[in-house]
């Protein structure tokens, strides 16, 4: 029988009138994979924060191989060997891998460079997570950032590692590789808890599910109590959850958005268009173009070569007096360095790109802002429902939910979204497929996704990248080439030599 590592006992937490958790009793136990699940804001970050010693509780006790322990900080937690992954990671860009995994340890001092290189390769070697030691973490895609984070914990020897949504910035390989690691962590003893939104996975990797609803447990349970994931989703929203949304076929009209030829920023001969009424999903794995596409359609970048012509208008002329509403718009995937502004409240992150809409002469109408955002709140469902919380008060996912309100208020005629669903709830997450396919009405969607479901559910058509070029555009009806959008990915095209 596998041992409890940690217990938590009656665990609160409040953040002013917020409550975060309540009463939360949960054991870890060794040799095991946990899952922790629940809709956006239900509690589940600021729990294992608390576990990894980054903030205290209210109330209750943790309970660390039978003793009651206080963790007053996160060096507190690793001493314990308690480790967590966040969704962002806590990296230093200009040092190297090696210099990041041994940053902060004591010992490191008594190493030389070419030491620490090998023992990072002989860690990497040891789980499947391998890297190389010398490159600078400003170089490294998202998955291999990672990777970096997990050595780290398994250098310090951890015992209990966290994870914080770590799916959600890697492609399908490297989710292979963290699964073997995963299994082969708990095989040593080690015990595993993971955050996630995505049910498959739930399926395939947990031994005991646990599920927050509005900061309590609402089930913990072996893994096999589980009947189906239409089951899981139900304890988990409580309420039915099928993500099978009726997409009702529309009529192309007018071109939104014509890309011709565009090169330059790690983009290569790029050409597409998109028509009102339709939605395109760029899919390919991370770092292929995608980014760079994204911000020179929205103006973050100008196309060194090619043209782009966005509602009927030059790329420069649309940018040199684009409009508040009616317009284009941008749902980027960093929601917290580019979408938002994490030290001002929810009316304040609003009027970032609505404000022209609330002038009247040379007055901002703040309290009619105010109005609008607490309506948007109520509508696309975000906690806490105060519109003066802070940005950073609120959850990934309800911050998600805050940037698409906002953006869907001004109208827009162009939507390009970057990786929109990431870090959702099941339940947000069919709320949010809902906006997007309503906004074909008046809009063409660019839907940029690593979720290859989200893209076959959603787009009419998809477009495969690689290495900053298009390899194949085609209609989600035609199933030989959906059948083939893997092979696409990564480089090659069906039927070619080898």
């Amino acid at each position: 029988m596998s041992d409890s590592l940690i217990r938590l006992e009656h665990i609160s937490k409040h953040f002013g009138p917020v409550r975060a958790n309540h009463d939360i009793t949960l054991d870890i136990r060794g040799g095991r994979i946990k899952a922790l699940l629940g809709e956006n804001g239900a509690g589940k970050s600021t729990l294992m924060s608390m576990l990894a010693g980054r903030l205290q509780p209210d109330n209750g006790r943790i309970v660390v191989d039978g003793k009651p322990t206080i963790f007053r900080s996160a060096r507190d937690a690793i001493g314990c060997g308690i480790g967590m992954v966040y969704q962002h990671f806590m990296l230093v860009d200009a040092m190297s891998v090696a210099e990041n995994i041994f940053l902060g340890q004591i010992d490191s001092l008594l190493f030389s460079p070419r030491k620490l290189e090998q023992r990072v390769e002989r860690l990497g070697r040891r789980y499947g997570l391998p890297i190389d030691p010398h490159l600078p973490v400003s170089r490294l895609s998202m998955g291999e950032r990672q990777r970096v984070e997990i050595l780290k914990l398994l250098q310090r020897q951890s015992r209990i590692l966290i994870f914080d949504e770590p799916t959600a910035v890697l492609t399908p390989q490297e989710i292979e590789q963290l699964f073997t690691a995963l299994r082969q962590m708990a095989q040593q003893g080690k015990a595993i808890v993971f955050i996630t939104h995505k049910l498959s996975e739930v399926m395939r990797m947990a031994d005991d599910v646990a599920i927050l609803r509005k900061g309590q447990v609402v089930a913990d349970m072996p893994a096999d109590r589980i009947e189906s994931k239409a089951d899981l989703a139900r304890r988990m929203v409580g309420r039915e959850v099928l993500l099978d949304i009726d997409k009702t076929p529309m009529e192309p009209r007018q071109i939104i958005l014509k890309v011709d030829r565009v090169s330059g920023h790690g983009l290569n001969d790029v050409s597409l268009e998109l028509r009102q009424g339709e939605v395109l999903a760029v899919v390919g794995v991370a770092g292929n173009g995608q980014k760079p596409l994204a911000e020179t359609i929205c103006g973050l970048l100008s196309p060194p070569q090619g043209q782009i012509q966005i509602l009927g208008q030059s790329w420069r002329h649309y940018f040199a007096k684009r409009r508040w509403e009616a317009g284009q718009c941008y749902i980027p995937e960093d929601r917290l360095g580019l979408a938002t502004c994490r030290g001002l409240d929810l009316v304040d992150n609003f009027l970032l790109t609505t404000r022209f809409g609330f002038c009247q002469g040379p007055w901002l109408r703040k309290a009619a802002a105010a109005d609008k955002t607490s309506s948007l709140i109520q509508g696309f469902h975000i906690h806490p429902q105060n519109p003066h919380a802070l940005a950073r008060q609120l959850s990934g996912g309800n911050l998600q939910k805050l940037v698409l309100a906002r953006e869907f208020f001004r109208r827009p005629r162009l939507v390009v979204a970057e990786q929109p669903t990431q870090g959702l709830d099941i339940g947000a997450t069919e709320d949010v497929w809902r906006v997007l396919l309503k906004a074909r009405e008046r809009a063409g969607v660019l839907l940029i996704t690593g979720d290859l479901k989200e893209a076959l559910t959603l787009a009419d058509r998809v477009c495969v990248m690689f290495g900053g070029a298009i390899m194949d555009t085609f209609d989600v009806d035609d199933a030989d080439k959906v059948a083939h959008i893997g092979l696409l990915m990564t480089g090659e095209r069906p039927g070619a030599e080898t």
